[in-house]
């Protein structure tokens, strides 16, 4: 990919993008090119835990003149919690960085396939299903079972597939091993990267991580919080707002689009241009990439 170290933003940002390498239904150009046909000048791609798509992604951003910043969503755990960290502009070829991602990837396969198993127990559903909905070295998860579902006439859609077979109390789900969130956020520092947990507020304010460890991360270098994001909590997104604003913080605002994954549309929450051009400073292992 061709960069330069401090390109034009161009609002609005959306920073937070799936594509068929990892969740989303979409090959990483048409992800970009449904970003631009909704207004979106600036984008991130953020597969799970892969960086496969970045080069794709990049050719389709140049040739609609639009900026783009690198980046993939981590798998982290924080004690009981599972939290997503978005990691921009860190370098894909850091071999710490890189190994984590890797072994992440290979527990999501090994923890899909016995989810299928306990599935297939009381449902017409078979691992073959779920291979034919996902594209070869992608990053395999619970949306891909969703979407076997869905083909084999089980459910409606992904939405239907996570309120019923895929919630954790009908007791198919499987958990998967995840690095600690400190000790992801302290590799994605090393890899020159800019860590910003995702929807943070998923939960009422009871239910988030608490206060105190947040303001925890922020001192063991977490960046930011992606505040503006559809499924956060208003009584959630209050706290992070004040903690932003008190530690003077990255704010961010997306999509989290799948395609047709979700309903969730490209540029339905933006990043201001000032947020990203903290993150383009902050990101030294990777360049942002513009026409």
């Amino acid at each position: 990919m061709d960069g330069e170290s401090a390109p034009r933003v161009e609002e609005p940002a959306d920073l937070h993008l799936h594509s068929r390498r990892s969740d989303g239904t979409q090959p990483p150009a048409e992800v970009v090119g449904s970003a631009h046909a909704h207004g979106v000048r600036t984008i991130a791609l953020t597969d799970h835990d892969t960086t496969s798509g970045w080069a794709e992604a990049a050719d389709a951003a140049v040739s609609l003149g639009m900026t783009f910043l690198p980046g993939a969503e981590l798998s982290t755990r924080l004690g009981w919690r599972s939290v997503h960290l978005l990691a921009y502009l860190f370098d894909p070829e850091d071999r710490a960085l890189r190994a984590q991602m890797d072994e992440v990837r290979g527990d999501r396969l090994g923890r899909a396939e016995r989810i299928v198993a306990s599935i297939s127990r009381d449902y017409d559903l078979v691992w073959d299903d779920v291979v034919a909905q996902t594209q070869t070295g992608a990053t395999v998860g619970r949306p891909h079972i969703a979407d076997a579902l869905v083909a084999r006439g089980i459910v409606a859609d992904r939405s239907e597939a996570f309120g019923g077979i895929l919630h954790p109390r009908e007791g198919y789900y499987v958990p998967h091993d995840a690095p600690d969130t400190f000790a992801a956020i302290a590799l994605v520092r090393a890899a020159g990267g800019v860590p910003v947990i995702a929807h943070p507020a998923t939960t009422a304010r009871s239910g988030m991580i608490p206060l105190d460890t947040l303001n925890d991360l922020v001192d063991a270098g977490l960046a930011g919080f992606e505040v503006d994001h559809r499924e956060n909590h208003p009584d959630g997104r209050a706290v992070l707002q004040r903690l932003v604003a008190d530690r003077d913080l990255i704010a961010t605002g997306s999509s989290d689009y799948h395609g047709l994954g979700k309903p969730n549309l490209p540029g339905e929450n933006t990043t201001p241009a000032a947020m990203v051009e903290r993150i383009i400073a902050g990101g030294s292992g990777t360049p942002p990439v513009r026409a």
